[in-house]
């Protein structure tokens, strides 16, 4: 489960880590007394679970002249198609340097990755493909309650030491909370000190009842549509759609959209043994999105029966362009129902992600 900005914050503020200075409100009406400490310059943040929450006008910049109006304004928003019911009003920083930290599982070495980068504020996917020289990595064991100082030292190279305990308490909160992700971007520099002036945890959702937390989230209509089905199910902020079988196989569609310098519009994974019906149900949930403009299917064929996934896709009658790998069981009856439709299949997850990516280009 990905906790809220704030409630990220409320975790590594604790840790020790330094944060600005902010306050959840859940009305325009309660910034008014926090205004004096909010300082002459603030910033106004829909606490919404979906991504790409900036672009979608989910952060805004206000003062004191303006700081309710701006507040109002927000409220009144729906980012993604969520209302806004709670936002982060926090003071604004003066930012001279901007880093990147992340914490996740490298399921190669099956232990923890730290990832930093000077070239922070970004989105990472960017640098790694422009200017991958610049990301540092490093592997933990998570048997250590501490990262080792030569650990830290490899990661900063010529950052400021002053983001090595940083480090090690991202590292112990990693640890702590069962997390998959423990994200600060943008960690940024300031003259009194370094803060994260973002924050961003996924916790293990077996690990939940251990940690002691209550589900938050508020689903929109496409993410109650994809539980009522079964979907393993997020949306993001591209035109790309996706359907996959198995999470390994849809998240590495993923990868590869953005490898190629196209953005996702969502992960979406039918499961096992699809039948007709529920891949029917999945193409037309990822068509439903407005951002979409063609829909990528790659699924393989095991106990899910390529013909099935073909039946699927004809039934959906969407109108945006659907293109097609299958491969596996019963695949030469499931191409030619597909090719019979007209639609566009290719042989492997390569090509069809670059006809994608030029598609939406």
């Amino acid at each position: 489960m990905k906790l809220r900005e704030y409630e990220a914050k409320n975790v590594i503020k604790a840790a020790g880590i330094p944060v600005p200075a902010g306050f959840l409100i859940k009305s325009p009406d309660e910034l008014t007394p926090h205004l004096a400490a909010l300082g002459d310059a603030f910033v106004l943040k829909a606490q919404v679970d979906v991504g790409g929450r900036g672009k979608a006008g989910g952060i805004l910049m206000a003062d004191k002249a303006t700081g309710t109006k701006v507040a109002q304004e927000l409220f009144g928003k729906q980012i993604k198609g969520l209302p806004v019911k709670e936002v982060l009003a926090e003071q604004k920083l003066d930012i001279k340097h901007e880093y990147y930290l992340s914490i996740t599982v490298d399921r190669s070495s099956k232990q923890p990755l730290i990832l930093f980068t000077e070239a922070g504020g970004v989105e990472i996917e960017i640098t790694a493909k422009e200017h991958p020289e610049l990301i540092r990595k490093v592997v933990a064991n998570p048997l250590m309650k501490d990262l080792p100082p030569f650990l830290i030292r490899e990661l900063l190279s010529t950052a400021p030491k002053e983001i090595g305990p940083v480090i090690n308490k991202l590292y112990q909160v990693f640890i702590g909370k069962d997390a998959l992700l423990a994200e600060i971007n943008p960690l940024v520099a300031t003259p009194n000190g370094i803060f994260a002036a973002d924050a961003k945890i996924i916790v293990d959702d077996n690990a939940l009842g251990r940690q002691g937390i209550t589900v938050n989230r508020d689903l929109s209509e496409r993410e109650r549509e994809a539980e009522k089905h079964g979907f393993s199910y997020v949306e993001l902020d591209g035109r790309i759609g996706v359907i996959g079988n198995g999470a390994g196989l849809t998240m590495a569609t993923l990868d590869l959209i953005e490898y190629y310098g196209g953005k996702a519009a969502n992960f979406l994974d039918v499961g096992g043994g699809a039948e007709s019906e529920r891949v029917k149900n999945a193409v037309r949930l990822v068509a439903s999105v407005p951002s979409v403009k063609v829909i990528v299917v790659n699924l393989l064929g095991g106990i899910t029966k390529c013909d099935e996934v073909a039946k699927g896709i004809i039934a959906a009658e969407i109108p945006q362009k659907v293109i097609v790998r299958l491969a596996g069981t019963n695949e030469a009856e499931g191409r030619r129902l597909l090719s019979e439709k007209g639609y566009e299949m290719l042989d492997t997850m390569d090509l069809v992600v670059k006809k994608a990516v030029e598609v939406t280009a």
